[in-house]
């Protein structure tokens, strides 16, 4: 019995393969190790296909120095624009837009470190109005929140938030130094302690090894994470990142494979920097991929939901 096949048999025991073993699959042949990924992905989750969009929520000037981010106020980038939390009347709009498309969840993102108490008062007012009109999750990334605000956005109607780890702990103040790990993992704890599932992952090309991913991983998974969004570093000029080398397809095939032999009961989700893959992430949509962001991301463009749900019919997935 090969290595992989021994891993996928622990697996579906209910087991949790080691760091060491999960460190072992970088070496493993790719075409071998996606074709197992794919093989759990079908018999853990069978072909569901979890599809999300996202909307700008907030414009501007981000007081944090996150490296790769064009809305930092510490780089000069192309992004100059900035503008307040969108009205509820185009919140609503946008939800409506994505829901007519088959679209599943709708997330509202907004730049900065957190809202402030009175935005978070303004964005339930939306979050309200959207669960009255459209019948459709609603994500929120509102940044390092706390219990008490997470639980305003809960009964407001909101199932979900999102707050990515990026990388390990180990690489993480290579990356950001205005806030730390711990509050972030902090973060994605006070959403759970008030009710709402949580979405986190990370991008991957900011330099970071492969240890740095797999550590990241495991921190997800026993965090209880069961969305993770797998980003792909879109080098936008002006950051400290301008200059990193894109990663190729294979090697976010094997990325996307190892998460899911690490996390087998989950929705992995590419995220940002797919339109940099010529084939829109079918190869990974085969490799245990089996969720995704759709539409435009929050300042580069992406792919359009139509374009995706033709992709992801014809791989056979349901989109529910």
């Amino acid at each position: 019995m090969s290595f992989t096949e021994e891993l996928k048999q622990k697996i579906y025991a209910g087991a949790d393969i080691t760091r060491d073993e999960a460190l072992a699959l970088v070496n493993v042949p790719l075409e071998e190790l996606t074709a197992a990924a794919n093989e759990i992905r079908e018999k853990v989750c069978e072909n569901r296909f979890d599809m999300c969009t996202i909307v700008n929520g907030k414009c501007g000037r981000c007081p944090e120095d996150c490296k790769y981010c064009a809305q930092s106020a510490h780089y000069r980038t192309d992004c100059q624009e900035t503008y307040p939390l969108l009205s509820t009347e185009e919140l609503v709009k946008g939800a409506r837009y994505n829901k007519e498309q088959g679209v599943l969840r709708y997330s509202i993102v907004t730049s900065g470190r957190r809202l402030s108490d009175a935005e978070v008062e303004q964005v339930c007012g939306s979050i309200r109005e959207i669960r009255r009109q459209v019948d459709i999750e609603i994500c929120v990334s509102f940044g390092l929140l706390g219990e008490a605000q997470f639980r305003k956005i809960k009964e407001a109607g909101a199932s979900r938030v999102h707050c990515n780890l990026e990388s390990s702990r180990n690489y993480f103040p290579q990356i950001c130094t205005t806030h730390t790990y711990d509050e972030k993992i902090e973060t994605l704890k006070a959403a759970q302690r008030a009710g709402l599932s949580v979405c986190s992952g990370g991008i991957m090309g900011l330099g970071e090894t492969m240890e740095d991913r797999i550590d990241m991983a495991l921190t997800i998974k026993e965090l209880g994470v069961k969305s993770i969004p797998v980003n792909l570093l879109n080098p936008i000029k002006g950051t400290p990142y301008e200059n990193n080398r894109i990663l190729t397809n294979d090697e976010l095939c094997r990325i996307v494979a190892i998460v899911r032999f690490v996390i087998p009961d989950g929705f992995i989700r590419l995220a940002g920097g797919r339109g940099l893959l010529g084939d829109k992430g079918e190869k990974c949509f085969r490799s245990g991929a089996n969720a995704a962001i759709s539409g435009d991301m929050l300042t580069t463009a992406g792919i359009t939901v139509a374009t995706d749900m033709a992709l992801v019919k014809g791989l056979g997935y349901e989109v529910k």
